[in-house]
């Protein structure tokens, strides 16, 4: 049996956001002390869960609420993890947003790797998000490997070792380049924020997949750096195989809309 006050506490931090035929259940916001380059700076985070049961989501907020609760531990959700999005300033109603849809990497993020750049384009860009004054990270847990997983990602590490550069060694394993969706992580924002937002990458493509699938985003910021002997051929396929542009010194540019 659920405590009612349990309930109470949890119902008014728990929202449903209706995609097609399922529901992303969002969680928040929770105060999220960070420290960043040893200065603390305060965020708003959320995390989503996609749901598909219809007998799950019927109800109001609280009926909803009891429900989740009552079966959270039959989900096994550590085995799938869940995406996030840390908020920054009054991101519902200023007027400039910078966002970065990160995706999750456990040797990067993680560990430091400096195979990639990840690590270096998570905590930067939090940086630039603080410094605009307002923003959101959206950290993307399906995301790892370009959307393969973390498993098939280290038999890809393992064929890059042999030469194969990232395409290559993802195509070889049965996978396409890029097989990431951003819809989940769209309807949160989209519930988040109305006003257009700039998008943190130095992938235009990504920007227009983006805006394509609905997303309010009319410009990108570009986010290169920690370039070394250990990443330089993984940052060479980005921009000569995946159409990132290369080598922006300020990342505090902002490039107008693209064609």
């Amino acid at each position: 049996m659920i405590k009612p006050d349990i309930v109470s506490i949890l119902k008014n931090k728990i929202q449903k956001i209706t995609v097609n035929d399922s529901a992303n259940i969002l969680v928040g916001p929770i105060n999220l002390p960070v420290n960043l380059e040893g200065e603390t700076v305060n965020f708003k985070w959320y995390s989503w869960l996609n749901i598909t049961d219809k007998e799950l989501l019927k109800g109001d907020s609280e009926d909803m609420t009891e429900a989740l609760i009552s079966r959270l531990s039959s989900f096994n959700l550590a085995e799938g993890q869940q995406s996030s999005v840390l908020v920054y300033g009054d991101f519902e109603g200023s007027e400039e947003a910078l966002i970065r849809m990160h995706s999750i990497c456990h040797t990067g993020d993680i560990f430091g790797s400096k195979r990639c750049d990840c690590g270096f384009q998570l905590h930067q860009s939090m940086k630039m998000i603080v410094d605009n004054g307002s923003g959101a990270l959206f950290y993307l847990a399906n995301h790892e490997g370009r959307g393969i997983g973390l498993f098939s990602k280290a038999m890809a590490y393992i064929l890059q070792e042999e030469g194969y550069d990232t395409v290559e060694a993802n195509l070889e394993l049965g996978f396409s380049d890029d097989v990431r969706s951003y819809s989940d992580a769209i309807s949160v924002l989209q519930h988040l924020r109305q006003k257009p937002v700039t998008l943190i990458t130095n992938n235009p493509k990504k920007l227009e997949a983006l805006k394509a699938a609905g997303m309010n985003a009319v410009k990108r910021a570009p986010l290169w750096g920690d370039v070394s002997i250990f990443n330089e051929k993984y940052l060479r396929t980005k921009v000569a195989r995946s159409g990132h542009l290369e080598v922006v010194k300020d990342t505090n540019l902002v490039e107008g809309r693209l064609a």
